[in-house]
């Protein structure tokens, strides 16, 4: 497995979404086979397993995700090196209401409350799920850099974000301050390609969540959609997912694609793209694949 830099750490340059064992497209899986999904992709040398405080089938269990991801690691067995990276910021009220608060106090609740779920006396990586924008940018931020300095979160992290906002906290935070940014990214949704070049230039972590297109029918087909990643992966003899996630990597050494998966053969599959080079003639022909 190849590693990357991420803030303070070194990751795998493959990590693991774990969103799909509480909510999204798929029908959820069993709390055994998320478990078991958790430690297939320790078993494949994955060391980064990406959660949010909001991952969870209702409003009323908020944390489901996290307590999934505490429990695979305490029953795998010795796990160090392992890194952790969730989210708070996002809320959700009775009747599915969501909403996002920014403010000190429930920032600060919402860390604690991770803490909780998680099992672990400080986050590895704690990440602004989203913006509130009834909210200054820099002052949620400050807010993160204040929870740092408490020891309580070992590095910071921002999602969904644009390059002002990555400017922002770069200020904020200092210089290294800033360990990632994660924002989706797959041959389907390349908006974000600025901010990917951005955090290259700044020495940021890129996280890509949904690399593959999303979850369910849409990674599965992401060959049939995007014809030149079925091609190369037919003349590799590998899977189109793993080419996805190739051409993702050879973006540059600070990306790191989260795929999400609820099977261990989805994450096992995954982590194979760490070991595939593509030709600049490949990477070219899957830019140019629209």
């Amino acid at each position: 497995m190849q590693m990357r830099k991420l803030g303070p750490f070194t990751v795998s340059s493959i990590g693991l979404g774990a969103m799909p064992f509480s909510m999204g497209s798929n029908v959820r899986p069993s709390r055994e086979q998320a478990i078991a999904t958790v430690h297939a992709a320790l078993d494949a040398g994955v060391t980064y397993i990406d959660t949010a405080d909001i991952y969870a089938p209702s409003w009323d269990t908020m944390g489901h995700n996290e307590e999934i991801v505490a429990a695979a690691l305490a029953s795998y067995g010795p796990h160090e090196g392992i890194v952790v990276g969730t989210k708070g910021g996002i809320t959700r009220e009775e009747g599915e209401r969501w909403g996002r608060n920014g403010s000190p106090e429930y920032i600060r609740l919402a860390v604690e409350a991770s803490l909780r779920a998680l099992d672990v006396d400080v986050i590895d990586l704690y990440q602004w799920h989203r913006p509130d924008r009834w909210r200054v940018y820099g002052e949620v931020i400050q807010t993160f850099a204040n929870l740092q300095q408490e020891g309580l979160i070992r590095a910071v992290g921002i999602s969904n974000a644009n390059v002002e906002e990555i400017e922002v906290a770069l200020t904020v935070l200092g210089e290294g301050g800033l360990a990632s940014v994660q924002n989706e990214f797959s041959p389907r949704f390349r908006s974000s390609e600025d901010e990917l070049d951005y955090c290259g230039e700044h020495g940021v972590a890129f996280l890509a969540w949904s690399p593959l297109g999303g979850t369910g029918s849409a990674s599965k087909e992401v060959g049939q959609r995007f014809t030149a990643f079925a091609d190369i992966a037919s003349d590799h003899g590998t899977s189109p997912q793993q080419v996805v996630l190739a051409w993702e990597l050879a973006k540059g050494d600070h990306v790191i694609p989260i795929p999400g998966a609820s099977r261990p053969a989805s994450i096992t599959d995954s982590a194979k793209a760490a070991d595939l080079v593509l030709t600049t003639d490949e990477i070219d022909r899957l830019d140019n694949c629209r």
